[in-house]
């Protein structure tokens, strides 16, 4: 990233400080003076993700009852929510380059304008009885797009906000599980009294809160390259690439994430509402969709509060906890029974989360994170599709309740997997960045095993 003057501003418009402030040999920011979690920049940024995650969690509920109303089917609805989806994955990587080019917070802040602008036209759509699928689906392509563009900068401002990233991490956890708790209810009382096209107009509410958050946000000076984007886009977008591949640790992750995609987590989301409302009705799928939503905010509590040295082995055995979500509604439980299981499942799965962002951001240096981070989003949502795809001929074929009971079974498999590779559940936990070699062309993933040196002060969902 650009160099700094002493009590200037960065590219970023953020504030250097004058004194305290040491260049490490890897040419890392070094700053000695502590920063706790919530410092009044960290609880803007919580702000705006807890407003970005209400928005999401509302938006699924607006095109489903604004569709169904004026005459769509179901088919369209999964159009529209794919619109915006593919986007977000195809583009997300570039995402990453660009974020490490230019200014993270300018990218979002423009990004979240944008969504702004977007929803708004939809909101008005709605609301003049003028909806047309197709304009819609570009609207949603406008949003994936901005996403794509948004999502790869948190994944470097988390730990330029506080040095206690785990416990930053933790605390975003809650309150994206709180807006996931609180958005469809939200938006189902829009829908009831002032239409779909009040759903958009609150969330587009969501993202003018969260531009004018980030426009407070003060970020402390970033860490300067340890070389120039001299090299083009594409160049960048290669190293981004063998800095990713090079990290066994991470790519293992991600391969074996493809998997419980297509076998676990794809299956169970579309499976699991069928048999749950065929069996007991709309009413106890949301009930236990509400006890899945606790129990990721009682897995972040607890990843406040716990620190293993080795995180990914920790988060590994805590995602055990998933398999007896999809396999209590495979075998028949009742709803208190499966809710209790969706709870345990929520906590195991938010756990993971937590560890898994937590050493990502310390294990990579600052000016590869948003780059690798966004080939870590791209890669834990390619197989989700794919997943949820082939639910329904799995089912047509072996019956609903037998496949989620073989989504339990390959939760399990897919832990052991994780805790089967070396260079996962041996990643010693690091609480500071991880210091960039100036040979770029340095395979990082050994020392990345190493244990870390000195705590040093300074600098991302997968999942």
């Amino acid at each position: 990233m650009a160099m700094t003057s002493s009590g200037g501003e960065s590219r970023d418009g953020e504030r250097s400080g004058a004194t305290g402030s040491v260049r490490s040999r890897a040419g890392l920011l070094d700053d000695r003076r502590p920063r706790p979690v919530w410092s009044r920049d960290f609880a803007l940024f919580f702000v705006a993700r807890a407003l970005a995650r209400l928005g999401d969690t509302m938006l699924p509920v607006a095109l489903a009852a604004g569709l169904l109303r004026y005459g769509y089917g179901v088919g369209a609805v999964g159009l529209a929510m794919a619109a915006s989806a593919a986007p977000f994955a195809g583009l997300v990587i570039f995402g990453g380059v660009i974020a490490d080019r230019f200014s993270t917070r300018a990218l979002m802040i423009g990004a979240d304008l944008v969504r702004l602008v977007a929803q708004s036209i939809a909101a008005v759509l709605f609301f003049a009885g003028h909806v047309v699928l197709w304009q819609v689906c570009v609207i949603g392509a406008v949003n994936g797009v901005a996403g794509a563009v948004f999502q790869p900068g948190v994944a470097s401002t988390v730990p330029r906000l506080a040095s206690d990233i785990q416990a930053a991490n933790g605390a975003i956890r809650i309150a994206e599980s709180a807006a996931q708790l609180a958005g469809p209810a939200l938006a189902g009382l829009l829908v009831a009294f002032a239409s779909a096209g009040g759903v958009f107009v609150a969330h587009a509410g969501t993202f003018a809160l969260s531009a004018l958050c980030l426009l407070l946000l003060r970020l402390p000076a970033a860490a300067p390259a340890s070389r120039t984007h001299g090299g083009g886009f594409g160049a960048d977008l290669a190293e981004g690439w063998r800095e990713f591949r090079s990290r066994r640790w991470m790519w293992a992750v991600i391969v074996i994430w493809c998997v419980y995609m297509i076998s676990v987590w794809g299956p169970t989301v579309p499976l699991v509402a069928t048999e749950v409302v065929r069996a007991h009705g709309p009413r106890a799928y949301g009930l236990i969709n509400s006890a899945l939503g606790a129990g990721t905010v009682v897995g972040g509590l607890v990843a406040l509060r716990l620190r293993p040295r080795r995180m990914l082995r920790a988060g590994s055995l805590a995602l055990l906890a998933f398999a007896c979500f999809p396999a209590s509604v495979g075998a028949g439980f009742g709803v208190a029974a499966v809710s209790a299981c969706a709870m345990i499942a929520g906590a195991g799965t938010s756990f993971w989360g937590v560890m898994w962002a937590t050493s990502v951001q310390t294990q990579v240096a600052p000016d590869v994170l948003n780059r690798i981070h966004a080939y870590d989003v791209a890669g834990s949502l390619a197989m989700m599709p794919v997943g949820q795809a082939l639910a329904g001929p799995a089912a047509a074929a072996l019956g609903a309740d037998n496949v989620l009971l073989v989504a339990g079974v390959m939760s399990l498999a897919v832990c052991a997997a994780l805790l089967s590779v070396p260079a996962v559940r041996d990643l010693v936990r690091a609480d500071g960045p991880a210091p960039r070699s100036p040979d770029t062309t340095a395979a990082p993933s050994e020392g990345a095993l190493r244990p870390p040196g000195p705590h040093k002060t300074g600098a991302r969902p997968p999942v």
